[in-house]
């Protein structure tokens, strides 16, 4: 553990240009308390919609939604008749641009067994592949408009024509050379570019870090250009390829570097978090290259209309590169929010410029807007002018002359209606969600909205919250008496240590639907008060939150809210198929984290104490005797904590290098072959060696995992069982801390990482979340609107922390949770009523044959690493383990299998 000292008063050092950021937009907010706000997130009225995240959405112009999809490319054809859309999906989805309506959705072309001179052939018709999905980028025409070429996430291009001017066709697939990075083999195309003379397509090839050059009539590749690190898109200007390369430079050997996933390495700051992002510059001529550092998370990339600047934008800075062409050295930076001093909120990802050059346009994507600025041609310099209110997190732009519209694909759209959600007719009896009711959408904007710009940009800071944001950067004052939450960061707190305990994959109706005093449905409660005392008996006596909602919707976004408060980009574009990394919670990726940083990165920044049990550790399961054959069991786990059996070693270790210092290494993470009882175990006997010494951290991470449980594998515990081991477990870390000297100054909160493994009647988001502390109120339900970002601000309210970014500024501090006159009463923890080690029968003890389908299909899930099963599929065989015979609630169905859910 490291203990530090801790800081004095805190200076908001941004306060000041916080408070002037609406006088360029018209939007001064007078400084008020904010009023406690109990709306459920989901649609209210037709063009307002509640997001979990802090945000209302109020899109303008003409929105299309299309169920089942994350659109993130977008293009139009060159002579405006067609407009193409993917994502998330494996076809492609085709628009009439005047209509807005879908034309078709055509299937992707089948991989080819050979890249050698391919010709269309029937198979790739017959059997289209319905496993490829679009990469992070990577959908365009052709320069005669025949062609659509797609970047296909596993390591291919996909190539339709285009018949008789509109009839979209799939015709080729070209497969791309190896990547063979150090874990995986496959190569991940990304951004693409075209010739004039439409004889070569240029590709990022992201996982190789280089770009490939391909023959269009035969599909070969020409020659391979080095570039920076994991590029993401190419312009060609001048016969030169501009590449923006989303980690940086390549990392000599005297650089901090750490890893991104499956690839090579990045250079990192001291927080282990990528530290630069940059644009390479091809000359296709002599094969020379330069490398210009640009901000952090470089990504989309464009061209002035003169082709006298290149400029890319830093989603991770929320600014705007622009280089000049001709000397290719960066001559100006556009920021992408009214003052370069405000928190990280903004995130462009997508650009593209008007006609004659003087506007260009920016995707926000974490501001669901579209930003627009001036441009001057004659300097290269821009302003921030105003805002467009879009969908949920715009990534693509595409601007339609011919119709003066601008149209935007919106990575995560629209909020679902369960009522129509995947289904050509409306179900009326529909009452619930889940997370994976994918609706993105598109909005087509006419270019007049900006003559309303400022009622726009209004709109926008008004669904951000901004005045909330402005209030969290208020000064502390002096001489104020102590409360649970204080009212400004930086004033004192009746609390001293706060404890944050993340847990895996719940709805509240999952578990709480049986509590007739909160907004529960019991129709929907398969872990109800049987199979979790300890969790119904904390919010009897402390407090019930029947309206409090998951960031994220599965552990890869999931554990970077609950650890960052935010989602990037680079996050949102990675849920086709995950190709680099799946960060939720093991996983070591240096550009899936904020570039603002990590609530660890905060306190240890503010000179506090802290100790880690678990988040973001790579799990370690193995016999201690190495010659020892075979696989380490549940069983053998289990035996080994009972103290039955000392042959197996449970250990972890960092995945996020900087959680070293802090990180026990002889407990773990993530694996569901360890009962929880080990992980609070560890935990007790240390806060046992903290009543000793009377130094507890001021703030402790402890990650307990098994509510996420393991289907119904032969061998492993049941559902129940594993719910029980989680709750049981829960119940005795909140015992022990409130029997201990600590508990006077002590407030635990905890949540679930991502509450994707359920269904709930209000929103696939709704989760389980708990206060327990003496300073927390007794028998209450709080119905006000929290998440995942409302207990981190609580936390950092606490202990005197800045807020990391918007998101966490924008929070609700959970006041309404706790009172001022304290009660010390110590909890005491319930006993399990279900066997912790009940385990799935074997299968030839099934009768029943929808249970032994069950249990085979969970044998061929993969639970060793996090998620990375069906989601649906699993969340079917614990409705069946649960409630048997029951019919399982159809409006909680969604097409999501195998990779979209892992």
């Amino acid at each position: 553990m490291i203990c530090l000292n801790v800081c004095g008063a805190m200076r908001v050092s941004v306060l000041s240009s916080v408070m002037l950021i609406s006088l360029n937009l018209g939007c001064i907010f007078a400084q008020r308390t904010v009023v406690s706000d109990t709306e459920t997130v989901g649609k209210s009225g037709a063009n307002r919609i509640v997001l979990p995240v802090n945000q209302i959405i109020t899109p303008i112009g003409k929105q299309v939604i299309i169920p089942k999809l994350r659109p993130q490319g977008l293009a139009l054809s060159p002579d405006g008749q067609i407009l193409v859309a993917s994502g998330k999906t494996s076809e492609l989805i085709v628009l009439d641009p005047a209509s807005a309506e879908i034309r078709k959705r055509v299937k992707l072309p089948a991989e080819a067994a050979s890249n050698d001179a391919p010709n269309p052939v029937s198979p790739l018709l017959l059997k289209p592949d319905d496993k490829g999905q679009l990469s992070y980028t990577g959908l365009i025409f052709s320069r005669a408009g025949k062609r659509i070429y797609f970047a296909n996430v596993d390591g291919s291009i996909k190539v339709f024509k285009v018949e008789d001017g509109t009839n979209v066709v799939p015709w080729q697939s070209w497969a791309l050379p190896p990547a063979n990075a150090p874990r995986r083999k496959k190569e991940i195309p990304s951004g693409l570019a075209v010739s004039a003379d439409d004889k070569r397509l240029y590709v990022c090839a992201n996982l190789g870090n280089r770009l490939l050059e391909i023959d269009t009539e035969s599909g070969s590749v020409l020659r391979q250009f080095d570039t920076g690190v994991a590029p993401f898109d190419v312009v060609l200007v001048k016969n030169t390829a501009w590449v923006s390369d989303w980690g940086g430079r390549r990392p000599s050997s005297n650089d901090l570097t750490g890893p991104i996933g499956r690839g090579t390495s990045a250079k990192v700051d001291a927080r282990y978090i990528a530290s630069e992002g940059a644009v390479t510059v091809v000359d296709l001529a002599t094969g020379s290259s330069k490398d210009i550092v640009t901000g952090l998370h470089t990504c989309a990339i464009a061209v002035s209309p003169d082709e006298r600047y290149v400029i890319a934008a830093n989603a991770g800075q929320d600014n705007i590169s622009v280089i000049e062409v001709e000397d290719r050295e960066l001559v100006s930076t556009i920021w992408a929010k009214p003052n370069p001093a405000e928190l990280l909120g903004a995130t462009p990802n997508a650009l593209v410029f008007s006609p004659d050059g003087k506007t260009l346009w920016a995707a926000n994507g974490t501001q669901n807007a579209v930003a627009v600025f001036s441009f001057e041609s004659s300097n290269g310099t821009g302003e921030l002018r105003g805002l467009l209110p879009s969908g949920w997190f715009p990534c693509a732009l595409v601007m339609d002359k011919a119709r003066g519209q601008l149209v935007v694909a919106n990575i995560k759209g629209m909020q679902p209606d369960a009522k129509t959600v995947g289904k050509s007719v409306p179900d009326t009896n529909a009452q619930g969600y889940n997370t994976h009711q994918y609706a993105g959408s598109l909005s087509f904007i006419s270019l007049s909205a900006t003559n309303e710009l400022a009622v726009h940009s209004t709109t926008v800071w008004n669904n951000l919250r901004r005045e909330r944001i402005v209030e969290s950067l208020l000064p502390p004052r002096a001489g104020q008496k102590p409360m649970p939450v204080p009212e400004r960061i930086g004033e004192p707190s009746t609390i001293k240590h706060v404890i944050y305990i993340i847990k895996e994959n719940r709805t509240y109706d999952q578990v709480f639907g049986d509590i007739p005093r909160g907004n529960g449905h019991p129709g929907l409660c398969v872990f109800g008060e049987r199979i979790t005392p300890n969790q119904h008996k904390f919010v009897d006596e402390f407090v019930l939150l029947d309206n409090t909602y998951c960031c994220g919707l599965l552990s890869a976004d999931g554990h970077q809210w609950s650890d960052t408060a935010f989602s990037s980009e680079y996050m949102e574009r990675s849920f086709a198929g995950f190709p680099r990394s799946y960060p939720g919670g093991t996983d070591a990726d240096v550009l899936a984290f904020s570039s603002a940083g990590c609530i660890w990165d905060n306190v240890i920044k503010h000179r506090l104490s802290i100790r880690n049990y678990g988040e973001f550790m790579e799990p370690i399961t193995k016999w201690k005797d190495a010659a020892r054959k075979g696989t380490v069991t549940w069983t053998d786990c289990w035996n080994t904590w009972k103290g039955d059996d000392d042959s197996v070693r449970i250990a972890s270790f960092p995945s996020v290098e900087s959680l070293r210092p802090f990180s026990p290494t002889n407990t773990i993470g993530w694996n569901l072959k360890v009962p929880d009882q080990f992980r609070a175990d560890f935990f007790l006997r240390e806060l046992a060696a903290f009543e000793k010494s009377g130094d507890l951290p001021r703030f402790i991470i402890l990650y307990l995992p098994n509510d996420h449980n393991n289907g119904t594998v032969p061998g492993m515990p049941t559902p129940a069982a594993y719910t029980a081991d989680n709750d049981l477990a829960f119940g005795r870390v909140v015992e022990g801390l409130s029997r201990s000297r600590f508990w006077k100054d002590t407030a635990i909160f905890a949540i679930e990482d991502d509450p994707q493994s359920g269904w709930d009647h209000v929103s696939g988001y709704r989760t389980t979340a708990y206060v327990i502390s003496p300073w927390a109120r007794r028998h209450a339900v709080v119905s006000t609107q929290y998440n995942t970002t409302s207990l981190l601000r609580t936390m950092e309210q606490i202990l005197g922390l800045p807020p990391m970014n918007q998101f966490d500024a924008s929070a609700v501090p959970m006041r309404d949770c706790f009172t001022n006159v304290p009660d010390f009463t110590p909890f005491k923890a319930v006993s399990n009523n279900i066997p912790l080690n009940e385990l799935n029968p074997d299968l030839k003890k099934i009768g029943d044959a929808d249970l032994k389908r069950d249990a085979v299909a969970s044998m061929q899930m993969n639970f060793e690493q996090v998620d990375r099963i069906p989601e649906m599929e699993l969340n079917r065989i614990i409705w069946r383990a649960m409630r048997g015979k029951e019919p399982y609630p159809v409006w909680a169905s969604t097409s999501g299998k195998g990779r979209d859910d892992d």
